[in-house]
């Protein structure tokens, strides 16, 4: 009959007539254990074909070795890149990664955040609803330390990883107006989300720096399939709709800061129906820098923002929270994003 029993630590070191606590040791990159004997270990440990036994390791580290990830939207380029740095970056420290998605919605926030109390995480990396709270409260009491990403929820005091959107959409009106436009219009979704409050907020004080009128009226809502779910994808549909009237008269706008690429994409195909084209009949600045950005005709002006560089220093801020304790002081950190010129300004 076929042995289908797990393979064991004591099993290597029968094998090789050494001790189980060197075995552990060497699986467990500790520097007390020669390397020749590692070598040993790793070779028969790969033939036996043996699995760290994870929830073991826990009882004896006292550590899961595993973060939790809760991000809003899978469908979003941005969560993707977030994800990229998270992950290597935490694998490479040894640790897991347990991943939940909530759909913006703060019922499937609440279930993520008891599943991961369930789960004994040692941490967690949230980009948060912005709704209710209380889940979130009930897992640092359980003493597990939560870093928010992209979106802070200041009141609760946690360490906190984001980027400055009032700075890129700064920047990115400052350019238009001195490329010489006046009249600057935004394309934005009106959900009520700290990161879309932020763009808004830049744009406004770019052209009040400049001496330039602004208002409410500057800032087209694009209604878009996420006020049903959130976590639909953006359509240039959206934006494409709102942009036929934009660009229709005489009284169209020297240029647009779109909220994201999706709707750049949209104003592209309402300027080519009538026969007119960015920088000349109308500046574009985009959102995000998504690959397809810089292959548009012409070009996307946008704002490249450090997804990555957000995911790997959330892991650090957990790890250094887990070092310090809870007792140390929240840090807030907002990477800066970088406008990216091209042909479309």
């Amino acid at each position: 009959m076929t042995d289908t029993r797990r393979a064991r630590l004591r099993d290597i070191a029968t094998a090789l007539g050494v001790s189980v606590n060197t075995v552990s040791r060497a699986l467990g990159g500790k520097d007390s254990v020669s390397e020749h004997t590692r070598e040993r270990i790793m070779a028969e440990a790969e033939r036996i074909g043996y699995v760290p036994n994870t929830h073991a390791r826990s009882l004896v580290l006292g550590s899961a070795m595993t973060i939790g990830l809760v991000i809003t939207n899978p469908s979003n380029p941005f969560y993707a890149q977030l994800i990229n740095g998270i992950e290597p970056h935490g694998r490479g420290r040894g640790y897991s990664l347990l991943l939940m998605v909530t759909d913006e919605s703060v019922e499937n926030e609440r279930r993520a955040a008891e599943s991961l109390l369930r789960s004994a995480v040692d941490g967690a990396i949230v980009v948060p609803v912005q709704g209710e709270t209380a889940h979130w409260t009930r897992v640092q009491a359980a003493g597990v330390p939560i870093v928010f990403a992209n979106r802070d929820v200041p009141e609760l005091g946690c360490d906190f990883v984001g980027i400055d959107n009032e700075h890129g959409a700064y920047e990115s009106t400052r350019h238009l107006i001195a490329s010489g436009a006046r009249r600057i219009q935004v394309l934005e979704e009106d959900l009520p989300i700290t990161t879309i409050a932020g763009r808004i907020a830049g744009f406004h004080r770019a052209m009040a720096d400049a001496g330039l009128p602004s208002s409410d009226a500057d800032v087209i809502s694009v209604p878009t399939r996420r006020h049903d779910s959130a976590v639909l994808p953006w359509q240039p549909a959206e934006a494409y709709r709102l942009a036929r009237e934009l660009v229709a008269g005489d009284d169209r706008p020297d240029a647009v800061v779109a909220g994201n690429d999706f709707f750049a994409l949209g104003l592209y195909r309402a300027l080519a129906e009538r026969g007119l084209r960015a920088p000349g009949d109308l500046a574009i600045v985009g959102y995000g820098d998504h690959p397809y950005a810089a292959y548009m005709d012409p070009p996307l002006t946008t704002v490249h923002l450090p997804a990555r560089r957000i995911g790997e220093t959330a892991v650090d801020l957990l790890l250094r929270r887990l070092r310090d304790g809870a007792d140390a002081a929240p840090r807030k950190q907002r990477l800066t994003p970088e406008l990216v010129v091209r042909a479309s300004t």
